[in-house]
């Protein structure tokens, strides 16, 4: 596994380094690149690499949410409020229920089996926004109308819909007993109990700096611990009842910047250090997951299907932020980047299949095809639309 991982750092920096230099997101060389080695492409990673994949993916992602957390400001999450809160519901909603209709039309299939692979396809990837929203709130744009602080905050909770909708269809599919009413009521208490989740970490945390002498990396350190137990105490507590952990886990970074700004500014500086190498883990290993065979099997369909949802999404984010006195160039800005889709369908494309869900291959096939269509769109997007009209 040791090879392995020195050919993805090697690799990977230099991917990076090659797109920065022709103006493209240095992600979308290390996910072309992941998809290049991986067991799809030239199968030059090791087996072993690949089955703890999930495990470095996530770890990768809790790096990325906590800088996110501690780079949250109480006063600019005021100002977006409102268009956050309808941003991490309605685009995700319009669009599944949108895959979902027409995924019924055009594949002959039922209703639930259709919103399996509508809301496998409504959540966009924090693993592509998070960073990119990150790089612009630190170089100051879009800070005068909050508007990356608003995609942050509402891409963080459009996974939560997202993902609680799909497992809703899938036990639908297996039980006509599943009641979509009372799966939604589940969705605020997961949300709520996040944020509580994070708060008293969060607080344990402020404590604990202030009254113990630790050195910056070793709080750095002590931070990531507790955000993968989060996550884990999410998966412990799956069955019984869900949490929203990754929520929590910008709860957390929030919780400190507002209690303890002084350390959390520094620990900010450690995290985005940590960064730089599990940037590089993240997106060679979601890129790794992309089967261009699979993606090619349903082609012209998939992509009507992709783009019919990206549609509704999109309306879906102008309605978000309607009345929000942006101008045109910043609510297309808003659009463009709630696009990209990797992590949550590189995760679960494969679930319907491994579960025995009828047509569960075509579906693995469009969430494959939906990461290659989206995720290079979006990436790109975001940084030519964003440096020309955020301000």
């Amino acid at each position: 596994m040791a090879i392995s991982l020195a050919l993805i750092i090697t690799l990977g920096m230099i991917a990076n380094y090659l797109f920065e230099k022709i103006k493209l997101p240095g992600l979308l060389g290390m996910l072309l690149l992941g998809i290049a080695i991986g067991p799809y492409g030239f199968n030059l990673m090791q087996s072993e690499i690949m089955a703890v994949s999930a495990d470095l993916r996530k770890i990768a992602l809790i790096v990325i949410l906590l800088r996110a957390g501690l780079g949250l400001k109480k006063e600019t999450l005021q100002k977006v409020g409102k268009n956050a809160i309808r941003m991490s519901f309605i685009p995700c909603l319009l669009e599944g229920f949108t895959v979902m209709f027409f995924a019924h039309l055009l594949f002959g299939i039922s209703f639930a089996e259709a919103g399996i692979l509508g809301f496998m396809l409504a959540a966009v990837s924090p693993a592509v926004i998070v960073p990119s929203m990150l790089t612009l709130i630190e170089s100051g744009k879009g800070s005068e109308k909050g508007i990356p602080t608003m995609i942050l905050a509402g891409a963080s909770v459009d996974d939560v819909f997202a993902i609680t909708l799909f497992s809703s269809m899938i036990s639908m599919y297996f039980s006509q007993t599943v009641s979509i009413g009372n799966q939604l009521l589940q969705i605020p208490i997961s949300i709520a109990l996040g944020i509580l989740l994070g708060i008293v970490v969060g607080l344990f945390f402020v404590q604990l700096f202030k009254h113990m002498r630790i050195r910056d990396t070793k709080k750095a350190l002590l931070l990531l611990g507790a955000a993968i137990f989060m996550t884990g105490l999410e998966d412990a507590l799956s069955n019984t009842i869900e949490i929203a952990s990754l929520l929590g886990v910008m709860t957390l970074g929030f919780i400190l910047l507002e209690k303890y700004p002084k350390v959390s500014k520094r620990l900010s500086v450690k995290l985005n250090k940590i960064w730089v190498f599990a940037e590089i883990i993240l997106f060679v290993l979601v890129g790794a997951q992309v089967n261009i065979a699979v993606a090619s099997q349903s082609l012209g369909l998939g992509i009507l299907l992709i783009v019919l949802g990206l549609i509704a999404r999109s309306i879906g984010v102008l309605i978000s932020i309607s009345g929000s006195g942006y101008t045109f160039g910043e609510k297309l800005f808003s659009v463009v980047a709630y696009w990209p889709k990797a992590t949550v369908q590189a995760a679960i494309g494969s679930v319907p299949l491994a579960m025995g869900v009828a047509h569960g291959e075509v579906f693995l096939a469009i969430a494959v095809l939906s990461i290659i269509m989206t995720a290079p769109l979006g990436a790109i997007g975001i940084r030519i639309i964003g440096e020309k009209v955020l301000q």
